[in-house]
Order: structure tokens, then sequence, then C-alpha cells
């Protein structure tokens, strides 16, 4: 491919090197050469009888003329100059004059009367005309610049119609842009951590890339295709490169969106040179990435589809399975929108197996940090297994971040190795945005904000089945004024009821806080609201969690994929069962409210403490904040957290106002 490229390149620059030097040829021939005087006037200088010698140069135009009134005497001078000097004597040049004549074959019509009349005026005193004694190219010094253009036009033209029928960009226009073999570092299966049960599965594949004898002896067909599945940043494509690693063959790897042009035809012609390609280098893997960028279902949205789309996904079917048999070639493709892929392409004989590349869990998480903490320094007392304990629900990709940014948190901060402090950054960073410590805030809004996020955190405690406080603070990050966070102690794969109910608790209990202390609430909250609804109307509609509806799936995804979001929401059920839904989404939300409400004023001492501390040191640690609510002060290492503690829970709480 670069060998191709640079030989382009060479072709365009001979190509704009010959038309410049054509252009400075022509211009320079074109260009008018001096005179000092016209035409007419040389002539009539011939016709007055004034000149008494002249030379004419036939190829280059040139004439050179003496007049009488330019020799040192008269005309009888003349005789003694030529017997001295020759025709053409240096003499005789020097003292003539010089003329482009424009057209020879004029100027020569225009003379011809001038030797006899000159000779009869002058008493037969010999007339000097001296033709100089050169090649007679005036025709190809007139046309050669117009033969010049003439074949610079034909071979531009023939090379443009050589890009358009046999090379170049227009040729390949219908070839697949693909990445042939392994870009970068080889990657093997050790290279990929966190997937074990997804490395099993395509072992198989490695091994009959490998030995595919073994299979067809016995009369086994390996899958045709593998489709991998899972959010993104899970490690799809590092896998796909991993089987190519392993079974050290051939890998052609593509984007889904390659496929798809403005022109019709385009994307089937690529498809047919992609399998092309492969066929000649079996056993081979072809890899698509975001394979649902041209194998959406057909025929759906308003329009009818996508015909150039379809015809991409066709071809597509085709070559996978059909009238075109691909032996030794394994099809990998990735999607993380597995539901709005064609019907045909899910098949058996196409995409025969799928193999979900899910979320890791803590032991996979820990792999993955063990991988991608080579090459940074760590103090002795980071553990990747205390990381991977505080960052359920990260991907691979966030895992990589993370210690990335952690890594350049601790170079900003000149340290040579990166600490639990700037790996806690990092993941705050991430999690909520960059803090902003130089935005003003009102001495107002500071103190409804220490309250409402005092209010977060106290019924996060107070709430079993909710993850612990790992900070709380007011310093703003991304559009958040303050943020709880909690992180999870271990990976959940079933939500239940009572979990729900308790995280409505906890996100209305920052609006609770505003009423009760300040008797007055603030747009804080908005979206603390709209998540507490999402989920009590997710659990009276999908998670069948209502007794007055029952276990009944109210609302339905509809089919037609191209709709979006908002359109695609369909509704299953009457006006009647739609009341009542609103009326227990209204419920469950006044219940939480209602036990946030309770419990902070249960616990208004401490409310009231929290808030307090926020409002003059605006953060406070996890640890000191469970020690807190424990009531085990003695063990609280912040000294000022203590020493506040010790004063306020021993007297009564101030008034509520």
């Amino acid at each position: 491919m670069q060998k191709s490229n640079s030989k382009g390149i060479f072709i365009y620059l001979a190509i704009i090197a010959v038309l410049i030097v054509a252009f400075v040829y022509v211009v320079g021939n074109f260009k008018a050469k001096a005179a000092p005087q016209n035409y007419s006037a040389v002539i009539s200088k011939f016709d007055n009888l004034e000149v008494c010698w002249y030379s004419l140069d036939l190829g280059k135009g040139e004439l050179r003329y003496i007049t009488k009134g330019d020799l040192p005497t008269k005309a009888d001078k003349l005789a003694e100059l030529q017997k001295t000097e020759g025709n053409s004597g240096a003499t005789l040049f020097n003292v003539a004059d010089k003329y482009s004549v424009p057209n020879i074959s004029l100027f020569i019509t225009d003379t011809k009367d001038y030797r006899v009349n000159y000779n009869e005026r002058n008493t037969g005193e010999p007339l000097v005309m001296n033709y100089v004694k050169e090649a007679d190219n005036t025709f190809v010094t007139q046309f050669l610049p117009y033969i010049v253009l003439i074949v610079i036009m034909i071979v531009f033209s023939f090379f443009i119609m050589r890009q358009a029928g046999g090379g170049g960009k227009m040729a390949s226009f219908g070839l697949a842009k693909t990445k042939e073999g392994h870009i970068g570092k080889k990657i093997t299966f050790a290279d990929v951590a966190g997937a074990d049960e997804e490395k099993e599965e395509l072992k198989e594949i490695v091994d009959f890339l490998k030995d595919s004898k073994k299979y067809q002896e016995i009369g086994a067909r390996v899958p045709r295709g593998v489709l991998l599945v899972g959010p993104p940043g899970t490690g799809k494509t590092l896998l796909a490169k991993a089987v190519a690693g392993e079974a050290d063959a051939p890998f052609f790897s593509i984007s889904g969106s390659d496929f798809v042009e403005m022109f019709v035809g385009v994307g089937a012609s690529r498809v047919r040179d992609l399998f092309d390609k492969a066929k000649k280098k079996t056993p081979s893997i072809i890899f698509i990435d975001e394979i649902d960028a041209v194998g959406r279902h057909r025929g759906a949205g308003l329009g009818g589809g996508h015909d150039e789309r379809e015809q991409t996904l066709n071809q597509l079917l085709v070559e996978m399975d059909g009238f075109n048999e691909t032996e030794n070639i394994i099809v990998m493709a990735a999607t993380n929108r597995q539901d709005i892929l064609d019907p045909a392409l899910m098949r058996p004989g196409r995409f025969d197996r799928q193999i979900v590349v899910n979320y890791p869990d803590i032991k996979g998480r820990e792999e993955i940090l063990a991988v991608h903490q080579k090459g940074k320094k760590f103090f002795s007392d980071v553990k990747m297994s205390d990381i991977a304990k505080t960052t359920s629900g990260f991907t691979g990709a966030d895992l990589a971040n993370l210690l990335n940014e952690s890594a350049l948190l601790a170079a900003r901060n000149n340290r040579k190795s990166i600490t639990n402090e700037d790996i806690r950054e990092a993941l705050m960073k991430i999690v909520a945005g960059p803090e902003k410590k130089s935005k003003t805030i009102l001495e107002k809004d500071k103190q409804k904000t220490a309250y409402h996020e005092a209010g977060h955190a106290i019924c996060h405690y107070f709430c079993p089945t909710q993850d612990k406080v790992h900070i709380v603070s007011i310093i703003p990050r991304g559009m958040a004024l303050g943020y709880v966070i909690s992180l999870p102690e271990h990976d959940k794969f079933s939500h239940y009821k009572t979990e729900f109910e308790e995280r409505i608790v906890v996100c209305l209990a920052g609006r609770v806080a505003e009423k009760l202390i300040f008797d007055d609430i603030s747009t804080g909250a908005s979206n603390d609201i709209a998540k507490a609804t999402e989920i009590a109307r997710n659990m009276v509609t999908r998670y069948g969690f209502s007794e007055k509806l029952g276990p009944v799936l109210y609302g339905h995804e509809n089919p037609e994929v191209f709709l979006g979001r908002d359109y695609s929401q369909g509704r299953n059920y009457s006006e009647s069962i739609a009341a009542l839904i609103d009326d227990e989404v209204k419920s469950i939300m006044e219940t939480g409210y209602d036990r946030a409400m309770d419990i902070l004023k249960r616990e208004s001492a401490k409310l009231h403490l929290i808030a307090k501390y926020l409002i003059e040191h605006e953060k406070i640690d996890g640890e000191d904040f469970e020690k807190l609510m424990a009531e085990k002060i003695e063990e609280i290492a912040d000294p000022e957290l203590k020493q506040e503690a010790e004063q306020e829970l021993n007297i009564l709480p101030p008034p509520v106002v």
C-alpha cells in the first residue's frame, strides 16, 4: 500500500513539473521581443531606399539593417566595409539596427521590389541582401508551443482516463479499506484479562485456524461467524485481535461504516473485495467492528429502509453463507446494539456463535488492573485488589483510564510514584468531573448545598441496602454544586424492591433537608427528583413491584428501531391503567419522602454537625463519616471533626428554623 501511494505521488509531481516547464516555455516564446520601432516604420525605410544593407535570419525572424545615415560616410563607404569585413562582418553588425520581424513571408513580399528600386536610383551600386545561412525552422518556431500544449493535454487526459478505468483513487473506490495484519504490538490471549469464559469460547476458533484438517476429517464445521456483544469498552475488539494473534493468521479489520458511501453499489463492491482478499490468504479472519452500521434490520423505519445499506447487507449475507462458499474464513464482528441487527445475520450458518462480553467482576477487574499497571510506578501501599473493590461497573477501558489519570496526577504533583490519593482523586474525576475550587458561590447557596449533601449522606447510612459513603463534598464538580459518592463493596447481579425503595429515600433526602432547615427548596434537587421518579415508574411498569397492578409489564419497546427512542416507546394499556400507574408512582415517591423526613428529624444533631463541618472544610472522608454516624467519636482521624463531634453531640441540637 505504501509503495503504491509513493508511486502515485511521484506521478503527480512529475505531471506538475512538466506543466510548469511547458508553461514557462510557452510564455517565453509568446513574449514579445523588444523592438526599437514598429513594422510600418521599418518598411517605410525600405520604401524610401534608406536601407543600404540588411541581413534576415529566416529561422529566428531577426532583421539587421544599416541605413545610409548610420555609416561613417555615405553609401560609397559600404563597398569598402564589405571588402574588408565580409557580408556578415562584425563591423556591419555593430552598426546595424536589430528588429524582430513578426511575419517573414509578409516582409519578403513587402520588400520584393526594394533591390530593383535601389539599384535604379543609386546608379547601379550593389545592394547587399544577405540571408543568413540557418535552418528554416519557422514552422517549428511558430507552432511548437501549440504542439507542446496539445501533447500535455493528451497525456493529462490519458492519465485521468486511466485513473477512472484501471488505477488510482477512482478504481480503488469500490475496494475495501481494510487494515491487514497486526497493527503495532502483536496481541495474544495473555494480553486480555477479565474474560476467561470468552477466551475459552474463542480457543476453539484458534485451534481450527491452526489445524483445520482435524475438524474436516471428523465432519465438523466450525462456526462461520462469531458475534461479540457487549457494552462499549469491555474488550470486544481486543478479543478479536487476540484470536488473530494466537492463530497467527491473516487478519483483515474494517469498520461497518467503511462500507457505506453516498454512491449506490459501493458497499456491496467493498464486501466482495474484502472476502476476495481473505480467500487468497486462507485460513484467515475478517473482523467487522461496529457491524450495526451496516447490519441493521432491513425494511425498518418510516421510509422503508436505506437501499444502499440493504444492498451491502445482502452482499454480506451471501458472502457469509450463500452461493459463494467461504472455506477456512472466520468472520468476527462486534456490536453493542444487538437488538437492531437483522435476523438473517443471526441465524446458524452466519453468526452461529454469539459471545457476550460483559462488565468484569471483581476478579476480572483485578486482573485487568494488573495488566494496565505494567510500566507504572506505585507506592507500596497501593493494592490493585482495593481498587477493584471500589470500581464496580467499570469496563476494561475505564480501568485503563483510571490508572492513566492517576499517573497524570502524580506527575503533575512532581511525585515519582502513584499514591492511593492519586487513585482516589482520579476516580472522583472520572465519576463526577474535575473539582472547580475557583468557582465563586454565595454563602447562602453554600449553606443550602451543605445541608442538602448532608441529608443525602445521613439517609445513605440509615438505608442498609445502599452502598457505603465514600466521600461527601460541597466542592463543585461537573454540573453539581456538591455530591455524595458511594461505592459498592461487592458486585450486584440482582436488585430488590427494598433496595429501590431506599434508593428513592436517598434521592429525596437532599430536598427534605432543605425543606426541614430553611423551609424552602431550590432547583438543586431537580436531578434527584428525576432519578427517583424513573425508579418508581420502573418499579410499577417493568419490575411488577406494585401490589395494585401486579406482575404485569406495562408498555413495550416498538420493533421499529429507526423511529428513535421517543417514538419507539409504545403504550399497550388503557387510560384507567395509566391513572393507576400515576397513582402508584406518586404513592412510592411520597412514602420515600416521608421516610427521609423521619430520618433527618431524628438525626438532626448529626445533620447540623455534618453541614457545619462541610461549610468550613468543604469535604468529609467516608471513613470519618462512618465513625461519626456510628458515634465512634474517639476513632475519628480528623482532629477538628472529632472535637466538633464531641461538643455538638453532647448537647441539645439547635432548634429547627
